[in-house]
């Protein structure tokens, strides 16, 4: 049995391109921007979260620029020219199996909590945006490294 093919394009897709998946495509770039090609979308667009934002500069991960789009506008633009995609969110998993029903993409599922749920005090919110990040970083490493 053989493991996971060596991903050369990888798309993060959540179910709004404003937390999660903007937090995953930056770290990925930041590991990987030089021999990876990557992008995250979402199924609605939503605006950038100030707090994703405030937890990758605390690590030297500028965001600033991220646009949000959608899965839609991005296979209307470019294609699914994916080796991988990478779904966090359980709409936006369906969304993504859905896409790629006909296409030779991977799809993984890497459940991930919403950290703009959580309610509380700056430093709570920012916790949990850390939790995340954190975990993301992890994930985004072990499975692209090699």
């Amino acid at each position: 049995m053989t493991g996971p093919r060596k991903v050369q394009a990888v798309l993060f897709a959540c179910a709004m391109n404003a937390v999660r998946s903007p937090m995953a495509e930056a770290l990925a770039r930041h590991y990987f921007g030089q021999t990876l090609y990557i992008q995250s979308a979402g199924i609605r667009k939503g605006v950038v979260d100030g707090f994703a934002l405030a937890v990758l500069e605390e690590i030297g991960i500028d965001a600033k620029t991220h646009k949000p789009h959608t899965l839609e506008e991005l296979a209307e633009w470019e294609g699914l020219n994916f080796d991988l995609i990478v779904t966090l969110s359980p709409e936006a998993h369906h969304a993504a199996l859905e896409l790629t029903r006909t296409a030779a993409i991977d799809v993984e599922y890497w459940p991930t909590p919403d950290p703009s749920v959580v309610e509380g005090n700056r430093e709570t919110k920012l916790g949990a945006y850390r939790a995340v990040r954190d975990k993301l970083a992890d994930r985004i490493l072990e499975r692209l490294t090699g």
